[in-house]
């Protein structure tokens, strides 16, 4: 298990039942980064990663 695993489980144990827009998302990650901005790079890399197609070989770790 990564370290951060255990945030990942309690998102999904807090929040696991709730449906959310991917505009939600992206509002919660930009004030994130407002508030974390050490944190840009790995947050901008994640919304990429979540914005790309699964066919997309630079970013499906193929």
């Amino acid at each position: 298990m990564y370290f951060t695993d255990r945030g990942i489980e309690e998102l999904q144990a807090r929040r696991g039942d709730e449906e959310v827009s991917l505009t939600w998302l992206a509002e919660q990650l930009r004030t994130f980064v407002d508030v974390h901005p050490e944190f840009e790079v790995a947050v901008d890399r994640l919304a990429t990663w979540l914005a790309r197609d699964d066919e997309d070989e630079e970013w499906s770790g193929q």
